[in-house]
């Protein structure tokens, strides 16, 4: 049974080391759900590719207190989201709208990966061996 604990832990280790934590919590259950659910939206802009729940980041931490004083203050989760994009833009969102504003940060992806699969066939092409020669 202790190696099986022992095992157990040794395998939880690292979710357990890089999970976020907060000392503080909302006294309101359902005001904490509403900021948690908030802040799997909001994109950690230190960490960039982590949402603020999930990024150790002080920044990160002080995004969450931001959220949870907004969410206690009587915000509506879009209110909160509208305060941090006009604070920080569209990119603060893990999904930001699709406006004109946005559309080369919906369009990148495919962008990228149109030129990326561009540059391998104009490489292959070069390489293979000619016929005839």
């Amino acid at each position: 049974m202790r190696r099986l604990a022992l095992f157990l832990g040794l395998l939880l280790w690292p979710a357990m080391a890089f999970a976020a934590f907060d000392a503080e919590t909302l006294p309101d259950p359902r005001q904490e759900e509403m900021a948690r659910a908030i802040m799997t939206e909001v994109r950690c802009l230190v960490c960039q590719g982590e949402s603020i729940a999930e990024s150790n980041a002080d920044y990160a931490a002080d995004l969450r207190r931001l959220v949870r004083e907004r969410v206690a203050a009587g915000d509506s989760p879009e209110d909160v989201k509208a305060y941090l994009v006009s604070r920080y833009g569209d990119w603060v969102l893990l999904k930001p709208p699709v406006k004109p504003e946005t559309y080369v940060l919906w369009a990148a992806p495919a962008l990228f990966l149109g030129l990326g699969l561009l540059l391998v066939w104009r490489i292959f092409r070069r390489r293979s061996p000619k016929e005839g020669a």
